[in-house]
């Protein structure tokens, strides 16, 4: 099985426990007077994923079944000021263990006073505005097992401080301990030809995941434009891909200064999204990084008088990192289609094909989503590898094209 815990990342989990105990003077006191609220809910979930293709490598196989839970708890008092805020998530991966593992996505105390909100714990932060990528998104660490495409993220230890103003809100992070990529063993698929072990990842810092990381961030709406800017510094959340002279490959997690920029306007019917980064390291190949994507969503509302709305999403991205990209995203367009029928059912679509604009790369993508009655959801996500450039860092993952159907019951 694998664990997202080493002994290290064990410490910060046992340090942030220790701090929440020191709260359970407020929150006894909270109880004793009757001024305390408890809510908690449970996701469980089956599903399958189902390779096209026969596995590139050994070991691997082409359906890969799977339950999963996510436990929730959120315990508030003092008004509302004060709260304890709790989410899990585990995995069992029926056959072979490659997927399974568990994590905690968030566990933090927050605090509100005025216009001051402090959090202290494991938490998910989420920046970006864009559909196909999102270049300002750097707090958490992707959870590759549970997908390609990062939308999953793993918790991160963190101190967060804000402060509200008519001015925008303005918020600090503090960060002890980074966290690396989990990539899983011989059965997982997708995965790279060699199994990534430590002796193929390693940190620019001496300090290596303890290396401190800061950043600083920006956001506000000035009437219907929502604009953040942020800087971080500190160990970099996707790692460089390093290519010796015999062709092995490697990771590198550098230490990084990096400024970014995320920005939308909606205008009627239509959205203008932009991100951009400019990341400042001790790269090999480059002095800095550059990145930059944009582009718009216009819907069509209501086009058959029963609520269903149409989307149509084009977006441009560019790294000059090229074919060393961790998501081979760098000079590519994606178009997409987003369907939202407005129903009882809540049913959405996306169907989206993302071009490589100076090689042969192109790639599908679906998700989906449904809820079945009040306690149910379905949903179905995709991506198929139409071709693959051989230069670039998916060409390893060319034969995972998949389909991932869930059925979740909430609790």
């Amino acid at each position: 099985m694998i664990l997202y815990h080493s002994h290290k990342s064990r410490l910060s989990y046992i340090c942030l426990f220790l701090f929440v105990v020191v709260l359970s003077t407020d929150v006894a006191n909270a109880q004793t007077e009757k001024k305390y609220n408890f809510s908690t809910n449970v996701d469980l979930g089956i599903d399958l994923t189902a390779f096209f293709q026969s596995a590139a490598y050994e070991g691997q196989k082409q359906l890969y079944p799977g339950v999963f839970a996510r436990p929730k708890f959120v315990l508030d008092w003092d008004g509302g000021n004060s709260n304890i805020i709790f989410e899990g998530f585990g995995r069992w991966d029926i056959n072979g263990n490659s997927r399974s593992h568990w994590d905690v996505r968030e566990l933090y105390y927050q605090y509100y006073k005025g216009n001051w909100e402090f959090n202290a714990g494991v938490k998910k932060i989420f920046w970006g505005k864009t559909e196909g990528v999102h270049l300002v998104d750097v707090i958490n660490q992707i959870d590759f097992l549970e997908g390609i495409d990062g939308e999953e993220k793993l918790g991160q230890p963190m101190v967060q401080i804000a402060y509200s103003s008519d001015y925008g809100v303005f918020t600090g992070f503090a960060m002890p301990y980074s966290r690396g990529i989990a990539f899983g063993n011989e059965a997982g698929r997708p995965r790279t030809p060699q199994v990534i072990t430590e002796e193929q990842v390693s940190w620019e810092s001496d300090q290596e995941e303890w290396h401190p990381t800061f950043a600083l961030r920006w956001s506000h709406f000035i009437g219907d434009s929502d604009i953040g800017l942020h800087y971080f510094y500190g160990n970099a959340r996707d790692p460089l891909v390093l290519f010796d002279s015999a062709g092995e490959f490697g990771l590198e997690y550098p230490i990084v200064h990096q400024v970014g920029l995320d920005y939308q306007i909606i205008v009627k019917s239509t959205i203008l999204k932009l991100e951009s980064i400019f990341r400042a390291g001790d790269f090999a190949d480059f002095d800095n990084i550059f990145a930059i994507t944009g582009g718009i969503e216009y819907t069509l509302g209501n086009i058959n008088k029963k609520g269903l709305d149409i989307g149509l999403i084009a977006e441009y991205v560019y790294d000059n990192r090229r074919e060393l990209t961790f998501s081979s995203l760098d000079n590519d367009i994606f178009f997409g289609t987003r369907f939202a029928f407005n129903n009882v059912a809540g049913t959405e679509v996306l169907f989206g094909i993302f071009q490589d604009l100076s090689k042969s790369t192109k790639a599908l993508r679906l998700e989906g989503s449904q809820r079945i009655g009040n306690n149910w959801k379905f949903t179905a996500t995709g991506q198929a590898f139409v071709t693959v450039d051989a230069t670039e860092f998916v060409y390893l993952f060319r034969r995972d094209s998949f389909l991932e159907i869930e059925l979740i019951r909430y609790f």
